[in-house]
Order: structure tokens, then C-alpha cells, then sequence
């Protein structure tokens, strides 16, 4: 149960807790004739009013977005001007929505009765659908990721095959494909990369090696995440790119995602937790343009967005769909993780105080950054705040490697010289790449990326990662050379101002002729 109370109170001063049904409102308050079956938020529905409830709520939400120009017209006919992708991962949210997807907008046009509808829905309009070309559903494995687990690949297959009347295709995916050539070269990517001691403050960019395979990559860059909470959003994050490129190289206009109102509260809080509060307006309604040459710009929609994981659980129930899927976030120790116990006060706080999710997902929803940015990070590929390395330098504390404890008094570690720490300030993009000072990807990083990098921990990095794989060389994404790439020559490095520490030699060689001389 969840509780923000004060423990040494007295529970008769506090205010009583409103009763989730006050045991005398039996009837529907939609129909206000049949007996209610269910209580949603202090109100009670019968079970003919819960279906029509639901999808008006989760057409509402989605809809507005559908044509080429959003909140247009109530009246002109949906047309995307792209092809549909669904994400789906087997959970109560998804299986909810795609049973949803299937009975709105993809179920055969026949009544009962045998006729067609009228309307939108006459015969004339039969072969006319929403979207283009068939809907693809896209499930990604994440058992790579959990050793031991079972693969659902099948099992989300069978869920998609009971579909039969809806044409949909199913396009599986791995999370190990964020690092397979294969896969990447399929969606218009060409390139990969790695980054050199993630342990360290800046992060820089090699050429990766073939050697090991994406399965073993994918567990070397986790391995080397330095929190559990790191872990659990990398997973998050490779998902969504690879669900997003994909959907872009099938050109779709529109990704369905079923992040239900519950999930988005915990999205939200956890967001910002984690130093993304820039993007918290992404989480609830986003574009992404990929690659000018590979696909039209994607709208990121989530339908389920007004509707709560209790609403979704029902349906699921009512209509006898299968459940696959189970959060992974419950094994390998992800309970200590803040997306976890984000996610445990939020469901508390729905099971004790149902209004009150709905108040943080919408409060959130109203916020803004105070200034825009078109930069775009290279690893989570949204925006990233401008000058984030800089302000981070500002408030940060800056370690050394070199230093077996913190030294009172001194403003320097004491065996470096000015020189040496020079050096640590200034970034390898003033420099020209060489083996020795490969690009940095540390200015294309937003903040919450570079925290998920970089946070320090009590785990040791050496010990986490695989036998014979050093701190040296930790493979990414393959997009992450790509957007890099893309990001230094379109902006001349321009976009990113540094401001580099001077050593007093060189501070004295720019004012030399300024200075008078001792004599």
C-alpha cells in the first residue's frame, strides 16, 4: 500500500481515505439502467457500458493523430500517409491494445446479419483502409538480456496468428540486433561503433571489431552499465530504436505502442529521476524523423494513454485474450532499480488513490523545456539539451583515476600537472581524429544518457564484464556512429561549444605582448 502519511501521527487526526465505492451507487452510471460490474475511478460501469467506454477513450487518443495533419477535422476521413507498425511485448497493456487496433480498425466489415454497413463503412469503401499495405506487429526478444529466460517469440507469434481475419504480419525482433550488421544493414544502416572506457568521464568513438557475436555484444555493453537502474533503461531504450527503425524502414507513419495511463505515470517519474526531465514531453506525444533517406517522419503514439492498466486488465479478462508476456523487471535483482520501484508506488498509489495517476500523467503532460533544441542525442536519439556538457562540468565532481582518495585542501590532485589537467578538459572534437584521440562522444549525449554511462556505483566495472573483455573497448548500438556521424559534419561541430581550460603557459603566450617586462 502506498502512503505519503507521516507514521507518528495520530491516525485519528488524519483525514479518512475516500471509499473506492461507497456500497449504494449499484447502478451503471452510463446506462443508469443495468447493474454495475465494475468500479473505474469512484464510478461504476456495467459490462454492455465498459467496451464502448474503452474505445471511446482509446479512438480519442488516437485519431487526432492519424492524418498527415494532426487535430484536423472530426469529419474528413482517416488516411495515414504511411503504413502501421504495433509494438507489441505479450503484456497486459499491449494485448489490450492490439485486440483494440484489430476490432476498430482492421475487423471484417459484415455485420451479424450478413450486411454491410453504411457510411464510412459501405461496400464502396470496403478495400479502403486506414492505413497502407498491411499492419506490421513488431516483438522484441529480451531473453538475450536475462540468461535463463524463456524465449516468447512463439508464443507472441501465436497471439498474432489468432488474428486471422486481420491480415496483420509479424516481423520479430531480438534486442541483440541493436548490434548485428544484419539487421542494421536491412534498415539502411551500414556502420557501427564502440565506445572506449565507459568507466571514464569522456566517452569516445572507435571502429568496433567482428569478432565477437551481437548476442555477446549486447551482453559485454550491459555488463558494463555501472547500476542496475543504467541496466534496465539500456534495455528500455535499444526496444524502442529498434522498434522505431524498423517501423521506418517498412515506411510507417504511425507506431502504436500500449503505454496505459498507469504506465506512463511510472514512465514520467521514472524519466525524470534518471535526468531525461528535458524529454518528458516524448513520453507522451512524439515525432522522430529518421535519416533524411530512410523513411518519412514517425509518430510515436500511445492510444492506451487515457486508459488505466485496471481498464486493460478487464478487458483482457472479458474478452478471454492470452497473456505471454511478464515484466522482466523482477528478475536479476531489478527491484532496486528506480524504473522498479517507481513502477511499485505508482501501482500502490492507482490501487489506493485511482485519481490520482490520472493528476500526474496530465500535470506532467504540461511540461515544457524553457528553451527548444534541435540537437538530437546519438544514443536515445531525441533531443538533447544544448550545452549539456558544459553545465554538467559546472556541477559535477570530477574524479581521477589516478587518485586512491580525496586529497583536503588541494585544488588539484597533486601528481598532475597543469598541463596534464589541460588535457582532461579539452574535447577530442577540437582535435583530429586519430587512434589516439578518436572522436568523443561525449557532447552528441544528452544528460540522461551520459548519467546512464557515467554514474558511479559501489559495483566494480572490471568484475561485471565477461572473461577476456577488457574496459577498453564496450560495443554500441550500431546507430549511434550513424547519428554521430550525421551530427559532426551537418553541424561543423558548431553546435556543440566547449569551453576549454588553458594552461597558465598558454595564458601567458596569447597576453605576452601585453605584458610589461620585469626590468
Amino acid at each position: 500500500m502506498s502512503s505519503c502519511e507521516n507514521p507518528n501521527v495520530d491516525k485519528d487526526a488524519l483525514m479518512p481515505r475516500r471509499q473506492k465505492f461507497d456500497g449504494k451507487t449499484k447502478i451503471c452510471v452510463r446506462c443508469k439502467e443495468n447493474t454495475g460490474n465494475v468500479v473505474i475511478r469512484y464510478s461504476v460501469y456495467c459490462k454492455t457500458c465498459f467496451f464502448p467506454l474503452v474505445q471511446t477513450r482509446f479512438r480519442k487518443s488516437l485519431e487526432p493523430s492519424i492524418n498527415a495533419t494532426p487535430d484536423g477535422p472530426r469529419k474528413k476521413a482517416l488516411k495515414a500517409v504511411g503504413s502501421l507498425v504495433i509494438g507489441l511485448s505479450g503484456g497486459t497493456c499491449s494485448t489490450a491494445m492490439l485486440d483494440l487496433v484489430a476490432k476498430s480498425y482492421f475487423a471484417p466489415k459484415n455485420e451479424p446479419t450478413g450486411k454491410l454497413k453504411g457510411g464510412k463503412d459501405h461496400p464502396r469503401n470496403s478495400d479502403k483502409g486506414v492505413w497502407k499495405g498491411k499492419a506490421g506487429i513488431s516483438y522484441v526478444e529480451v531473453c538475450g538480456a536475462f540468461p535463463g529466460e524463456k524465449d516468447r517469440t512463439e508464443d507472441i507469434r501465436a497471439v498474432v496468428e489468432s488474428y486471422s481475419n486481420s491480415n496483420f504480419e509479424f516481423l520479430p525482433l531480438r534486442l541483440e540486433d541493436s548490434f548485428d550488421s544484419n539487421w542494421w544493414k536491412s534498415v539502411g544502416g551500414d556502420l557501427s561503433t564502440s565506445a572506449q572506457s565507459l568507466a571514464r568521464l569522456d566517452l569516445h568513438l572507435v571502429n568496433s571489431s567482428s569478432e565477437s557475436s551481437p548476442l555477446q555484444a549486447l551482453r559485454t555493453y550491459l555488463s558494463s552499465l555501472p547500476t542496475q537502474t543504467a541496466f534496465y533503461s539500456a534495455v528500455q531504450m535499444l526496444v524502442r530504436l529498434l522498434l522505431l527503425h524498423t517501423s521506418a524502414s517498412r515506411d510507417a507513419s504511425h507506431l502504436l505502442l500500449g503505454t496505459s495511463l498507469t504506465s506512463l505515470s511510472v514512465n514520467l517519474i521514472s524519466g525524470i529521476a534518471q535526468g531525461s526531465g528535458y524529454q518528458v514531453t516524448e513520453e507522451g506525444k512524439e515525432e522522430w524523423n529518421p535519416r533524411p533517406e530512410h523513411g518519412m517522419p514517425l509518430r510515436i503514439v500511445r492510444p492506451l494513454r487515457d486508459v488505466g492498466m485496471k481498464e486493460c486488465t478487464i478487458w483482457d479478462w472479458w474478452c478471454k485474450l492470452k497473456i505471454v508476456g511478464e515484466p522482466r523487471s523482477l528478475y536479476s535483482g531489478g527491484k532496486n532499480a528506480i524504473g522498479a520501484l517507481t513502477r511499485d508506488f505508482i501501482f500502490g498509489l492507482e490501487s489506493d488513490y485511482p485519481a490520482t495517476v490520472s493528476t500526474v500523467a496530465r500535470t506532467c503532460a504540461k511540461l515544457t523545456p524553457k528553451e527548444g533544441s534541435d540537437e538530437i542525442c546519438a544514443l536515445c536519439e531525441r533531443p538533447a539539451q544544448h550545452g549539456v556538457q558544459a553545465w554538467k562540468s559546472r556541477i559535477s565532481i570530477r574524479s581521477y583515476q589516478e587518485v586512491s582518495s580525496a586529497v583536503s585542501g588541494n585544488t588539484r590532485p597533486p601528481h598532475l600537472t597543469e598541463e596534464e589537467i589541460t588535457n582532461l578538459t579539452k574535447s577530442s572534437l577540437d582535435i583530429t581524429p586519430t587512434s589516439d584521440h578518436p572522436f568523443s562522444l561525449t557532447p552528441l549525449l544528452c544528460y540522461a544518457c551520459h548519467t546512464l554511462l557515467t554514474s558511479r556505483s559501489s559495483r566494480g566495472l572490471a568484475a561485471s564484464l565477461p572473461q577476456g573483455q577488457s574496459t577498453g573497448d564496450v560495443p554500441l548500438p550500431l546507430w549511434v556512429r550513424s547519428s554521430a556521424d550525421m551530427a559532426i559534419s551537418a553541424h561543423s561541430h558548431e553546435s556543440v561549444p566547449l569551453a576549454v581550460k588553458m594552461s597558465r603557459r598558454e595564458m601567458e603566450k596569447e597576453i605576452s605582448e601585453f605584458l610589461l617586462s620585469d626590468e
